[in-house]
């Protein structure tokens, strides 16, 4: 093997020409990468539109009728009504899209968390049900969410949900009955919306709003169990639901000093009374 470097014109050449194709394949990687990140950065600098809290919000309605006989598509592809779904009982209601990069996971496993501690039976109790805002999704896309949602949250009987797609004009009547505002925007091919829960009594009426993505346990509830009017919950559940009001400007339940005075003052009348019944029957005795 010849140790010492090649000083011939041929192998100058070669040298330079593998030179030549390194570079040239080294800047043809760097053009790649470049047109691929720079729409991607474009897009995450895309300021929000200037109207965007106008256009995209929850207007609470409570006590508003949801249009329970709007056709949806279920995620088998079956043609069903928000009537034959909730079949009387309450509901957790909850609008996205399936496709969404942001918000709508988030929204879909915070309820999924929340279900387990319920202590109440999903699809038997109460339903859930998750109604996309985008027309162009279809019952596979349902489907799809279904199975990667049942597979990482087990215990949440994610069988048992109602996964929806529907045309522009069922979406738009539920979405404006129950206060969802959102719309779509053309530079990045996404929806601006909110993120909450509405909770629907078995009517239909919007009894309740959670907004965000979490959602406490022991609130949805007493939720439920309010919005069942006496069909669901225990004697506590009632108890507290005395003590405790639904706040609309907090989305949360809070203690109502005034009724709870109310309570009290009511029980010591009533032992009062049971006091003096007692005296007089003995005195007589």
């Amino acid at each position: 093997m010849n140790r010492y470097p090649c000083r011939s014109a041929p192998c100058a050449r070669l040298a330079l020409s593998r030179r030549d194709r390194a570079q040239g394949a080294l800047l043809q990687g760097l053009l790649v990468l470049l047109l691929f990140w720079l729409p991607l950065l474009a897009l995450a600098g895309l300021p929000p539109p200037k109207d965007l809290n106008q256009r995209a919000g929850f207007d609470q309605r409570v006590g508003t009728q949801v249009p329970m006989s709007a056709h949806f598509r279920d995620a088998n592809g079956h043609d069903v009504t928000l009537a034959e779904l909730t079949d009387g009982k309450p509901t957790l209601l909850a609008l996205g899209y399936y496709r969404c990069p942001n918000l709508c996971d988030l929204v879909l496993h915070g309820i999924a968390h929340a279900l387990p501690d319920l202590r109440l039976r999903t699809g038997e109790d109460y339903q859930v049900v998750f109604v996309s805002i985008d027309p162009r999704e279809t019952p596979a896309d349902a489907q799809h969410a279904a199975q990667m949602l049942a597979k990482e949250n087990p215990a949440a009987h994610v069988d048992r949900w109602h996964l929806l797609t529907g045309d522009q004009a069922s979406i738009h009547a539920l979405a404006q009955a129950v206060g969802f505002r959102y719309f779509f925007d053309k530079r990045n091919d996404q929806y601006a919306h909110a993120a909450g829960v509405v909770v629907l009594t078995g009517q239909g009426k919007v009894a309740q709003y959670f907004f965000g993505v979490g959602y406490p346990s022991a609130a949805l509830r007493l939720a439920l169990v309010g919005a069942s009017h006496g069909k669901l919950g225990s004697l506590v559940d009632q108890l507290v639901l005395l003590c405790c009001g639904y706040d609309p400007s907090t989305g949360r339940y809070s203690l109502l000093i005034g009724r709870v005075m109310q309570i009290l003052g009511m029980g010591f009348a009533l032992l009062l009374l049971a006091g003096v019944f007692w005296f007089r029957r003995r005195e007589r005795t």
